[in-house]
């Protein structure tokens, strides 16, 4: 169904030649031996080298931005932010984004390859291997009960999907697919349930009009963005979806046919491409860069169904290839020196530092308060001073504290709250990288916090609902945006010192305290009921419908 069109040109690097051989076999056959130790060490790699390394497509089209005279100047802002990310992060201490996610390997193993063990044993000693020496963070949550989970402590388990290859030519290759996926951008993946009504320009577009402006800017954007249309099942299609965002689908037809394969559709790719440009939402904070590049499979499908899935790969966009060969053990190049990416000269690009409206944070939140109010929304800032950072489980022990009947913390009446969870800490470093997390998730506490005198100004990614515009409006406070994606940055330029205010046993999940200096962050949401997001989430009427028949 997913037939490769053309040879894969994926440029690798050796390894390493132990681990490996060939061995005769009966009838003439050649089969290759692969050590476990083998499979750790590419896998170990590979995890590694996601976290802190990127494509040279991607870092080019970071830089194509800098130079495109219709980006905006927020556009370019976050461009340059993400290419200085980029740089800082290839130094192989921090990773390139706090959430370092869930590790996700797909392998097509060939007919003719032998190992001595269950092979998702080697590739989970490599993930717990990378995990647990480097700056990463452990995501993963194992559920003792229904309701009650306890951190695993070196993010595993992996999801590891290992498939027979029988292609010809390829019985004594090992190909592997290896992935860093986020919350945020796996949360922004999407199934619709369609039927044969939208298969058509008009339909399909005012649709995916509809539909991808949820997707928002929580999952870090510019994005890399697949749509298929299609699926013998509904999983087909979401996995589809996921591969495409990888560009592991890139050697599939450009054409359709009779025997039912899957296709790249290369015309509606740069129609819905111009599309996002469309929206207005931008690099995160308003202007024509909400995607990268689009990628558009239409599948075979059974008659009754027409599922559509949806995907993205964010800002860190943390995937890579490896093989196993008699060669050796390949791992996909990388760009380990991402600075020639970088402007030679910055601010002609983004503009200068001085329209950032520097706003000091140690003072009374209301004297802050009342500086804020005195600019628009996309306004841009450079915060300095002190942040609390609370995320979701402190957020509702905190509201179990109010519901009890006492007060709230002093320190969220006093500090901005900074939604966030740091990846380990660096030796000799202030913080590990500490980017934001999703603001959506928060959005039910907000009203009930700042009724109580808390919550006054929160910076985190993303859009957020009409209940926290509300709540702002009626309550005095702000939402600031601050940029997804550059937690490296953030960790090595703007954050100072780091301690635990509350809740220590909650590890990334505590309550800290972090002195800030030149913080970027954009007004989303003003004290006056103002959000930007509202003014891009509502779709354009493309064309309005004629009954047949009607003049």
């Amino acid at each position: 169904m997913l037939p490769a069109a053309k040879p894969d040109e994926t440029p690798y690097r050796l390894l390493t030649t132990e681990g490996v051989r060939t061995v005769e076999g009966p009838g003439g056959r050649t089969f290759l031996e692969v050590d476990p130790e083998a499979i750790t060490l590419l896998t170990e790699t590979a995890m590694h080298d996601i976290a802190h390394f990127l494509r040279p497509a991607h870092l080019a089209q970071l830089q194509k931005i800098l130079g495109d005279p219709e980006a905006s100047n927020n556009d370019k802002f976050v461009a340059l932010d993400l290419l200085k990310n980029a740089n800082i992060a290839s130094g192989g201490v921090l990773p390139m984004c706090q959430d370092t996610g869930t590790a996700i390997v797909s392998a097509h193993r060939g007919q003719h390859v032998l190992t001595s063990v269950q092979d998702e044993v080697p590739i989970s000693q490599g993930v717990y291997n990378a995990y647990t020496r480097l700056n990463l963070r452990y995501s993963q949550n194992a559920p003792l009960t229904m309701w009650d989970e306890k951190n695993t402590g070196c993010n595993l388990p992996a999801q590891i999907d290992i498939a027979a290859d029988t292609h010809p030519g390829h019985e004594t290759e090992y190909e592997f697919l290896f992935m860093a996926k986020g919350g945020g951008s796996a949360n922004k993946s999407y199934l619709y349930q369609e039927t044969k009504a939208i298969l058509n320009e008009d339909a399909m577009m005012n649709f995916l009009d509809e539909k991808l402006r949820t997707l928002g800017t929580a999952a870090c954007p510019p994005y890399h963005l697949a749509v298929v249309i299609g699926g013998t099942s509904a999983e087909a299609a979401l996995k589809a979806a996921k591969y495409a965002s990888a560009k592991y689908l890139d050697t599939l037809p450009t054409e359709g046919s009779a025997s039912g394969h899957g296709f790249r559709d290369l015309d509606m790719e740069q129609k819905v491409l111009k599309l996002t440009q469309d929206f207005g939402i931008g690099a995160q904070f308003g202007g024509k860069y909400f995607c990268h590049d689009v990628r558009v499979i239409r599948l075979p499908r059974h008659g009754a169904s027409l599922p559509v899935a949806v995907a993205v790969s964010c800002s860190a966009d943390r995937q890579c290839k490896g093989k196993i060969t008699p060669e050796g053990v390949f791992l996909e190049q990388l760009e380990f020196e991402p600075g020639h990416y970088l402007p030679d000269v910055t601010h002609e690009h983004v503009g200068s530092e001085d329209e950032a409206v520097q706003v000091d944070l140690n003072r009374p939140m209301a004297e802050v308060l009342a500086e804020l109010t005195n600019y628009p929304v996309k306004t841009r800032l450079a915060l300095t001073g002190t942040l609390v950072v609370a995320r979701d489980i402190a957020h509702a022990k905190i509201r179990e504290r109010l519901d009890a009947g006492e007060e709230m913390p002093q320190y969220l009446k006093d500090h901005p709250v900074y939604y966030a969870g740091p990846a380990k800490t660096p030796q000799g470093m202030a913080s590990g990288s500490f980017g934001p997390t999703t603001a959506g998730r928060m959005d039910s506490y907000v009203d009930q916090f700042q009724a109580a005198g808390g919550s006054m100004i929160m910076l985190a990614k993303g859009n957020r609902s009409k209940a926290v515009t509300d709540a702002c409006a009626k309550h005095g406070g702000f939402y600031l945006g601050s940029i997804g994606g550059p937690a490296a940055r953030l960790a090595q330029d703007c954050i100072k010192k780091v301690e635990v205010l509350e809740y220590p046993e909650l590890g990334m999940e505590a309550v800290w305290r972090i002195e800030v200096e030149d913080f970027p962050a954009f007004i989303i949401v003003d004290d006056k009921g103002n959000d930007f997001f509202a003014s891009v989430s509502k779709p354009i009427a493309r064309n309005i419908p004629v009954r047949e028949g009607a003049k």
